[in-house]
């Protein structure tokens, strides 16, 4: 086994690959740039080592400095994570050369699956079905519309080197190829150094589903069930689930037959994913086809972790110490279900728009480290993760298979309170996961978690996730990759929230509100007569109107009630000013409130969305409703950032006079190119900005007339 493990990457991932390597007791190196000096990755680690400045073009894309580095602090062995030189057989390669065993597949297998035009022929050959397409090179704009027509619209254009939804652009007419091909090639050349593009058919309402494989240096190859993909936005994994619940038995033996046939083609070894596109209307079982199989460890692996009891990170270092499987086909059960939500820094209430900054407050709800056992190692771990009410107990019998007798939460992170997102790079915060006994208790146990997840600062999706684990159409499983383009085609507002929650969160508000009060009355020194505290309430939120009392009572908690005693809950907590996060329960049942105090009022965020609540005596209530509203400002004679980022084109002037939808610059936020048009007709008064600057969010770009 190795003695010292070096992570090229950064982020979450790199921290996980670290709990797996101290826990089989391997050295870590972490390696840095100027921007995660002060990462959690980095003070995980046993030794960390500078790479260069913040852009990954200049330090975690520099294979010879992450070489250098593995050299000095004596790493015999070096794990890429995801992205960044995951996928690079130079790498790969450059380790061999250098006497440093690579965890993950040769490099071979990475040259023959990373070209996504040649891992195609490759797949038709082995046998394993693939999308209509043209996979050949495509020089310019023009021949790439004749192919398009010739395939027939819609038509996907991919960067040949990509993934993780990069390079990627959908085109519904010769209009959309003439303007976004030449993007995929930009955005392939910035995040991949590769600007090759191909085209193919789009399949119309379709699933992603993936395969998980993993094979050893010996010739053995295993398929470990499949994950549903299929909630994307602009092609970026959203959420995933362990295992899909579209698949049937027959179907997952067919296509993990054909994942491994592939996989032992290219001589495979290690952890990798085979990804296939799914027709939601085949009802045969065979109507899937090959897009790409990615030879790296995924982000969703939690997932098929949680179903199966496998540690994917130790499976792959032990791989590359040529050690063998010790399990086969038959060894390999799926057990429950696990869903994984990634928790973005953007801003769905805002288009989506990437969010960068500071994390004034980070307080991911707390998880149990999930207990991992393969299939011939017995054991066993029971914790209990304080203030989520989840608590886990899992076994693996000699038999090999892995009973559970409760659900789990586990968060994989790499950023801390107080810590940058910053701009240079992913805008995944964090990845939330729960197992559970079934698909609908794993849903339920993410609305608990998510409303636990208390994140502030920055712009973040946690209302959207909880939005979508409650929606009824993912409930039923009636998934496709244009789920959220058409289930919020006018954008995402906040999860509608039932008359029960509205009371339940009216009574949360009127508590913190006179428990606020009665906590400033025993302030000392106060002047004068100490009055006498009101504990009646008025109210306001979702545009509906409260009148409520509280009532303190013996055994602790509070019965609140409204005023014509029509209604009354028993609240029970405990909250105190400043804490982001109060867990109560009303008449028994747990609720978990974000809460964050407002100016005069509240904002509560659960199940979902946030709400601006007001909290006044009735008498004021009564005054509040005659104040007037202030108008916000008009700023249509503006171009404004929707996002921190580079403005890398501007394609307009003074006087110059543009049309509505009209292309007016290119944003460059968080490795993906942002296009901002004209909203109305007007003529360019001022331009505030030049391509290379970088811009804040809402910096007015250019003035119109």
């Amino acid at each position: 086994m190795f003695n010292k493990i070096l992570i090229a990457n950064r982020g979450e991932i790199a921290c996980r690959v670290m709990r797996t390597a101290k826990r089989m007791g391997i050295a870590t190196v972490a390696v840095y740039s100027d921007a995660d000096a002060r990462s959690p990755h980095v003070l995980m680690a046993d030794e960390a080592v500078r790479l260069g400045p913040a852009p990954a073009a200049e330090s975690y894309l520099k294979a010879e400095l992450i070489l250098d580095a593995a050299k000095i602090t004596g790493a015999d062995c070096i794990h890429p994570g995801y992205g960044f030189l995951s996928e690079r057989e130079s790498f790969a390669r450059a380790c061999a050369d250098a006497g440093i065993a690579f965890v993950g597949p040769p490099p071979n297998a990475i040259a023959a699956m990373g070209d996504k035009i040649e891992s195609k022929k490759l797949a038709k050959e082995a046998g394993v079905n693939v999308v209509p397409g043209y996979l050949g090179e495509i020089a310019e704009t023009d021949e790439a519309v004749r192919i398009a027509g010739d395939i027939g619209y819609p038509v996907m254009m991919k960067a040949s080197a990509g993934g993780g939804g990069k390079g990627m652009r959908l085109a519904w007419s010769e209009a959309d190829v003439r303007e976004g091909f030449e993007a995929t090639k930009r955005e392939g050349l910035a995040s991949f150094g590769d600007d090759r593009v191909f085209i193919e058919k789009f399949i119309e309402s379709p699933r992603h589903i993936e395969i998980q494989v993993l094979g050893d240096q010996h010739g053995n190859i295993v398929y470990l069930g499949e994950r549903e993909c299929s909630i994307q936005r602009r092609h970026q994994k959203v959420v995933e689930e362990a295992p899909s619940p579209f698949v049937t038995p027959e179907m997952r033996r067919a296509m993990g037959e054909q994942a491994v046939a592939l996989a032992a083609a290219v001589g495979y070894y290690s952890a990798g994913t085979v990804e296939l596109i799914v027709s939601g209307a085949d009802t045969t079982g065979k109507g899937f086809y090959f897009l790409e199989m990615n030879t790296r460890l995924q982000v969703e692996h939690p997932v098929t972790e949680a179903i199966t009891g496998l540690d994917l990170v130790e499976q792959m270092i032990r791989v590359a110490a040529g050690e063998q499987l010790s399990f086969g086909q038959d060894d390999v059960k799926l057990n429950g279900w696990a869903i994984e939500n990634r928790v973005y820094a953007e801003d769905p209430y805002r288009g989506f728009l990437p969010s960068t900054g500071r994390l004034v407050t980070y307080r991911p709800p707390k998880a149990v480290e999930t207990p991992y056992s393969t299939p011939f190692v017995s054991s066993e771990v029971e914790k209990h993760a304080p203030g989520t009410g989840f608590s886990t107990s899992l076994e693996a019998n000699g038999g090999g298979e892995r009973t559970a007798s409760a659900a789990y939460t586990r968060v994989d992170d790499g950023v801390v309170e107080g810590g940058e997102v910053s701009m240079f790079y992913d805008p995944m915060i964090a990845k939330l996961v729960t197992w559970a006994p079934t698909r609908e208790e794993a849903a339920d146990r993410q609305v608990a978690a998510l409303d636990a997840f208390r994140i502030e600062g920055i712009g973040h999706n946690i209302d959207f996730l909880s939005a979508i684990m409650q929606h009824p159409r993912f409930l039923e499983g009636a998934l496709t990759t244009g789920f959220i383009a058409e289930e919020y085609p006018d954008g995402f507002h906040g999860a509608p929230a039932s008359e029960e929650l509205l009371w339940k969160l009216a009574a949360v508000a009127t508590f913190l509100d006179v428990d606020r009060a009665g906590r400033a009355l025993d302030i000392d020194g106060q002047l004068g007569t100490k009055p006498i505290p009101s504990s009646n309430r008025t109210v306001t939120i979702a545009g509906r109107t409260f009148r409520l009392s509280a009532n303190h009572l013996a055994n602790g908690g509070s019965l609140i009630f409204d005023d014509d005693d029509s209604a009354s809950v028993v609240l029970d907590g405990d909250w105190r000013p400043g804490q982001p996060v109060f867990a109560c329960t009303i008449d028994g049942e747990p609720l978990t409130v974000g809460v964050e105090r407002k100016g005069s009022g509240w904002k509560l965020t659960s199940h979902g969305a946030s709400h601006t609540v007001t909290a006044y005596p009735w008498w004021v209530g009564e005054l509040a409703q005659h104040m007037i509203e202030k108008v916000p400002p008009d700023t249509s004679k503006f171009l404004l950032a929707p996002m921190p980022g580079l403005l890398t084109r501007l394609d307009v002037t003074v006087g110059d006079s543009v049309e509505a939808g009209q292309p007016l610059a290119v944003v460059e936020a968080m490795k993906m190119e942002n296009i901002l048009r004209a909203e109305k007709s007007a003529t360019v008064k001022a331009v505030n900005f030049a391509a290379g600057d970088s811009l804040v969010v809402d910096a007015a770009i250019i003035e119109f007339e």
